[in-house]
């Protein structure tokens, strides 16, 4: 097995309570996604942060999601700090062996570089973190399958609005074939 972990989405606009986009459970997976990236460096681990920016002038904003961006302080713009900011929390102590892509839409492959960078990290198996789980997780997901990737999601280190949203889509990943552990199991492959 090639792992590589890939962590979508953690980022202040999408976490913190104060921004419009927050996403009710990204919070609390902060300390279980904090461990496992560093549990993932020290085992030399590739870790790839996937995450998303919009223009100042919401050019590039869903058509979804613009008039809350708007209203909201037009959280996720380049440059931005605090609450509505497109930083990672401290917690991830970001390194230069990192790798960051910056995703236009939901699946973290649709018009990046991820196939090509993973296919030149030679990777098998793609560990699934972030937010949101129906969105960007499970659409990076089925992506993934159809590439031929083998593909875990960590369930506490991924979140969604609510407790029943979050299960409906683990289990339909499932169904489709993606493996759905607790962090705690995929560290212990590491030991």
């Amino acid at each position: 097995m090639h792992p590589v972990l890939i962590i979508i989405d953690m980022q202040n606009g999408f976490i913190n309570p104060e921004s419009p986009l927050c996403i009710k459970g990204a919070k609390a997976t902060v300390p279980a996604c904090a461990e496992t990236i560093a549990a993932c460096r020290a085992k030399s681990i590739p870790v790839i942060f996937v995450n998303r920016a919009y223009r100042a002038d919401g050019s590039d904003v869903e058509h979804t999601r613009k008039a809350v961006w708007e209203r909201g302080g037009k959280p996720l713009t380049p440059g931005s700090t605090g609450p509505l900011s497109v930083e990672n929390p401290p917690e991830f102590g970001k390194t230069n062996t990192d790798y960051e892509i910056i995703k236009p839409r939901y699946s973290a492959f649709f018009q990046t570089p991820l196939d090509l960078l993973l296919r030149r990290l030679g990777a098998d198996t793609l560990i699934l973190t972030g937010t949101t789980t129906p969105n960007c997780i499970r659409t990076t997901c089925y992506d993934a399958i159809s590439l031929d990737y083998r593909v875990v999601v960590l369930e506490d280190c991924c979140s969604s609005n609510s407790e029943e949203i979050q299960q409906a889509n683990l289990l339909d990943m499932a169904n489709v074939g993606a493996e759905i552990w607790m962090s705690s199991e995929f560290l212990e492959t590491l030991c």
